[in-house]
């Protein structure tokens, strides 16, 4: 079976729990991490753990509220650790969990994907605008 008959044979089973938000494993995941930010940061801390001001300056037009936002969405859903030490000031590292971990391998099908077919998107998109 190929990954399109694949994929339609999942959304039809998505489609029989009523797409619910709390019964739809891929819409509930996809609403977290699917976002501006999330996944920006979980490539970010695939290279090791960081410090909250090493991951504002790898991506530079996140604000601090949204960054501490996203960080604390992604730790409630259990990919990110938070490690506080007890110094003064104190010192915080974030860090992938083991789920976070194992997120990994998707996200960089998805990354690959995304840098083989940049070019072509953003020539699509050029040929609408121009159509519009």
């Amino acid at each position: 079976m190929d990954a399109c008959t694949t994929l339609g044979a999942k959304f039809e089973d998505w489609q029989a729990l009523g797409l619910d938000e709390e019964r739809c494993p891929v819409r509930n995941l996809l609403d977290q991490i699917g976002d501006r930010w999330s996944m920006l940061l979980l490539a970010a801390l695939a290279g090791g753990p960081k410090r909250f001001s090493a991951l504002a300056r790898a991506v530079p037009d996140i604000s601090k509220r949204m960054l501490t936002q996203t960080l604390r969405m992604l730790e409630v859903s259990g990919l990110v650790h938070r490690d506080v030490q007890p110094t003064v000031p104190p010192s915080v590292t974030y860090s992938l969990t083991p789920l976070g971990r194992s997120f990994a391998g998707p996200l960089l099908g998805l990354v690959d994907w995304a840098e083989t077919h940049f070019a072509a998107v953003v020539e699509a998109r050029a040929q609408a605008k121009k159509a519009a």
